[in-house]
């Protein structure tokens, strides 16, 4: 069974930093493509970051310069810098196929980590 388990989330001001984590289980974490996905209230889940399994990475506009994702044993990270207030949402990862901005993600989502960046 696929488990996604992130964590990390918090409270900061502008300026700040959070380093995300995502523990998986249940599949074999080095042959998948990974990505960090977040949703804010009222909007749709969009796809922040993916890195392949040779660790080529890819960014939305919005956060590239800022934040970074890896890979580590079955656990993906995103630091993230320079938080802005825009960046408040809910953060959750995933496995998938990724093309630029374009993502199929492969299973059920997990329960996110909470961001808020507060003025």
């Amino acid at each position: 069974q696929v488990q996604l388990v992130e964590s990390g989330g918090g409270l900061v001001q502008p300026g700040g930093s959070l380093r995300l984590s995502c523990a998986t289980s249940g599949f074999i974490f080095s042959i998948n493509d990974m990505g960090w996905y977040r949703q804010a209230p009222g909007k749709q889940r969009e796809l922040v970051a993916s890195i392949s399994t040779h660790g080529t990475v890819n960014y939305v506009d919005s956060v590239r310069g800022r934040f970074t994702i890896s890979r580590h044993g079955s656990s993906l990270s995103l630091q993230m810098n320079s938080l802005k207030p825009e960046d408040t949402a809910v953060y959750y990862c995933n496995r998938g196929a990724f093309s630029g901005r374009y993502s199929y993600p492969f299973d059920a989502w997990g329960q996110g980590t909470q961001v808020v960046v507060y003025p």
